[in-house]
């Protein structure tokens, strides 16, 4: 099974891409969300990733996956490019002939992106689909864009902040469970597995993001490895120490419910739908209250200390390489 690079090898993809002009202001390293470009008057925020494995709705977590790392990255997406790559099967050995506009595959994945982006006011402004022989399951992938005054990148997270999640852990993999692997939740009702369907409805951070970045000296997308490897992203990418009590983690209940039928951990579990933010010590209670106000959980969940090497202190254990995707063994 697939998945993100380790961070050497990553280390070796990301020696290679080029000269970096003066105007890059954040460019590709292990833990950045996105690339922001100096415009003069303002700042480019960039960021692309892909969908291949969820089987529902990957239109809707492609659109929320890119925009919500510029989103964290400081600014309001703005634009999306999708590229869409389709078997050349229907899924039943059936060939597809004729063009993509006759494909149901590619009308329904492509109506959850123009619904998701028009729900974000983002305009899609280009992109690619094509037929490919070699695959077995459609690919997404999506490049966001949106212009800020001032950029948040993951690496700025300094000694004495405190770490900021909202909502929760595992919301994005909870989504996931409820549609993939609906027949395989035994013990859990219809009702909880209906419930959590929906939270394919919360996987933006984009409101999160616009309160926090008034607040935060770092911002983080937990995506693959959810929360556990959001925060060792986080402290690597800013070079410090982060220290977190895994009971201040909220976790919904039909998280921990779904996440228990399947034996999965949620803290290792698709993240989106979550934020993390470092915030000065003296600003954390403003800027939990300015999410209240505006209708989204938020809990305080860690402190950052200085390091001579980044790590995740979780629970009094040290770590500092990424876990696996909790979900990846479902699929196998």
């Amino acid at each position: 099974m697939g998945g993100k690079l380790d961070p050497e090898a990553l280390a070796a993809v990301l020696g290679r891409t080029g000269g970096l002009g003066e105007d890059v202001l954040v460019g590709p390293a292990y833990g950045e969300d996105a690339a922001a470009i100096d415009l003069g008057d303002d700042r480019l925020i960039v960021s692309s990733d892909p969908i291949s494995l969820a089987a529902e709705r990957i239109g809707t977590l492609g659109v929320h996956v890119a925009c919500n790392d510029v989103a964290v990255g400081g600014a309001d997406p703005e634009f999306l490019t999708a590229v869409l790559l389709v078997p050349s099967e229907a899924g039943d050995g059936e060939a597809v002939a004729g063009s993509a506009g006759s494909d149901d595959r590619v009308e329904t994945i492509m109506a959850d992106v123009e619904r998701e982006a028009s729900d974000l006011d983002v305009s899609i402004v280009g992109g690619h689909t094509e037929y490919v022989d070699q695959l077995d399951r459609p690919l997404l992938s999506m490049t966001a864009m949106g212009r800020t005054d001032r950029e948040v990148p993951t690496s700025g997270a300094k000694p004495g902040d405190r770490i900021v999640l909202t909502k929760g852990a595992g919301i994005e993999a909870t989504a996931i469970l409820a549609t993939d692997f609906r027949e395989d939740l035994e013990g859990v009702s219809a009702e909880t597995v209906d419930r959590a369907a929906d939270f394919f409805d919360d996987l933006s951070v984009v409101p999160d993001a616009r309160v926090l970045r008034e607040h935060a000296t770092a911002m983080h997308d937990p995506t693959e490895g959810g929360v556990f490897d959001g925060l060792i992203e986080l402290s690597a990418a800013s070079g410090v120490e982060l220290v977190v009590d895994s009971a201040t983690i909220p976790i919904r209940e039909e998280t921990a419910r779904l996440c228990a039928a399947m034996d999965v951990d949620p803290l290792h579990s698709f993240g989106s739908g979550a934020a993390l933010a470092t915030v000065p010590e003296e600003d954390v209670a403003d800027a939990l209250a300015a999410l209240a106000d505006a209708g989204i959980e938020a809990a305080e969940i860690g402190t950052v200390r200085a390091a001579d090497e980044p790590a995740l202190v979780l629970d009094g254990e040290r770590f500092d390489e990424p876990a696996r995707e909790a979900l990846y063994e479902l699929w196998e």
